[in-house]
């Protein structure tokens, strides 16, 4: 699913208006949408607050406001009674409000907390200023009330594509309903807190124009997944699938390594070995019979020896002491194939400065902190994308932003956000679950790109049916590795 800029929404939405749709139409359909999700998903009992600004978001609510109320639901509105300039389309849809009897319409300053369900009608995606000293003491009192809340579109206060002031004033929701589109700041740290659970909801803009409009940004859907998942074919053998070799572990944190290892087996990898040092031998044959282990060194690896046609996932419980970093210096110097490069890998790099033995379309995957350690701080996770579209460009490499929403950042600068995956994974492990994934996938032969977007999006999956089976808090990555076969089948129904 593509992410537009602002500008290209307002331009979609004139190309939807000039194939014959009228705005005062279009408006229509996206409230009767939001509507109707709000029926399906709320008693019929339940009361509503409707905010609503001058502008087109404030006639999405005053058309909201009408339905509701046609549906039997009680309904007030509340605008700003010293502002007569309503946007023309919002104009219209207050006008169909007014005769109605039951539609009670108030000023801001009339509403006390009477536990109605809030709606936020109040700004759009065009807000492009920082808002009124009124507005702010108006969200601020909103959002101290403790009752379920809803934005239209977008939560007042936010931008749809940059980031916010720090301590900026936002209407806190626990459901956005937007219009055809992720907006980035749904999935920015910073500002997605704001957005609750994202509603994307299909208003039939222009799909001519949308196809054909070009974005650096796009949401991973299942459909680009349906689109890039291979399924088994019958008359295959276990070469069909790759060979993959995960490199980590030393003393007391062999667990790293196991699960990477697992997780390549889980995702299907033909052949998985493990490199690791003597000490965990035992440990890994016992867990995953399935994976070759090579020792390398009694308590941490001295050397990875390179096999051909082979794919290397290095980095969990890798460890930095002196003889593992020469042997990683040694491997990248000599090795230009595929590589996946996490957790201590990344860190050596960066401590000795060594980012130019990353290897081209190489796969890393920091969290926050090892790309700060790579390649220097930014100051928001918006600058953070800009800095690693950047890096991906000039080292030619692909890079993975492990936050809530992973960010997938090409070489040639595009980025794929994840929607997938939850706090629950918020655990020492998860990582490692990822690297042996992405090992996995690129080693069955997947092009690379498609490789990050189809991995960090099972990662994901799979995550969230460990949640859904165990909780978040209880959930373990190895919970994770477990439900990956979950993920798979739900793309196969």
């Amino acid at each position: 699913m593509k992410i537009l800029s602002s500008s290209q929404i307002k331009e979609c939405d004139s190309a939807t208006i000039e194939k014959g749709i009228s705005s005062i139409s279009l408006m229509e359909n996206a409230a009767k949408k939001c509507a109707n999700w709000i029926v399906d998903n709320f008693k019929s009992n339940q009361s509503f607050s409707i905010f609503c600004g001058n502008g087109n978001n404030g006639g999405d609510g005053f058309a909201i406001a009408r339905m509701l109320y046609e549906k039997g639901f009680d309904v007030a509105v509340f605008i700003d009674e010293n502002n007569s300039k309503f946007s023309e389309d919002a104009k219209i849809n207050l006008n169909k409000i007014k005769p109605i009897s039951g539609i009670t319409i108030k000023d801001y300053s009339e509403f006390e907390n009477n536990n109605f369900i809030i709606i936020d009608a109040l700004f759009g995606y065009g807000l492009n200023r920082e808002l009124s000293y009124d507005f702010k003491n108006l969200i601020e009192k909103l959002n101290q009330i403790q009752v379920p809340k809803i934005s239209i579109d977008i939560p007042t206060g936010l931008y749809a594509d940059k980031i916010i002031e720090e301590n900026s004033t936002v209407f806190k929701a626990d459901f956005t309903l937007t219009f055809q589109f992720y907006k980035r700041s749904f999935l920015h740290p910073e500002t997605g807190k704001f957005c609750g659970k994202i509603i994307v909801l299909n208003i039939d803009l222009d799909k001519d124009f949308i196809n054909e409009i070009e974005t650096d940004y796009v949401v991973i859907d299942e459909k680009l997944i349906k689109e890039i998942y291979k399924p088994r074919e019958d008359f295959t053998h276990k070469g069909t699938f790759g060979k993959s070799i995960l490199v980590g572990g030393s003393y007391g944190k062999m667990g790293a390594i196991l699960m990477s290892s697992l997780s390549a087996l889980k995702t299907g990898s033909g052949l998985t070995f493990t490199i690791a040092p003597e000490c965990g031998n035992i440990i890994l044959q016992s867990q995953i019979p399935e994976a070759m282990f090579i020792g390398s060194g009694k308590n941490y690896i001295d050397k990875i020896e390179i096999q051909e046609k082979a794919v290397y996932g290095i980095g969990p419980g890798l460890g930095k002491e002196k003889q593992t970093k020469k042997a990683l210096f040694e491997f990248l110097e000599s090795y230009n194939q595929y590589v996946v490069l996490d957790a201590d890998a990344l860190n050596i790099l960066a401590e000795n400065n060594k980012l130019n033995l990353i290897p081209k379309n190489a796969v890393i995957t920091p969290h926050p902190l090892e790309f700060e350690r790579l390649f220097g701080k930014s100051a928001n996770s918006f600058e953070r994308i800009e800095l690693a579209k950047q890096k991906a460009k000039e080292l030619q490499i692909f890079i993975i932003l492990k936050d809530h929403h992973t960010a997938i950042v090409t070489p040639q600068k595009k980025v794929y956000y994840n929607i997938t995956g939850n706090s629950g994974m918020a655990k020492g492990g998860s990582g490692d679950v990822l690297t042996g994934i992405l090992t996995s996938l690129i080693s069955q032969k997947y092009d690379i790109e498609k490789a990050c977007i189809f991995g960090v999006w099972l990662h994901g999956k799979a995550g969230d049916f460990a949640a859904a089976a165990y909780s978040k808090e209880a959930m373990l990555p190895t919970d994770l590795i477990n439900k990956i076969g979950s993920a798979y089948q739900c793309l196969n129904t």
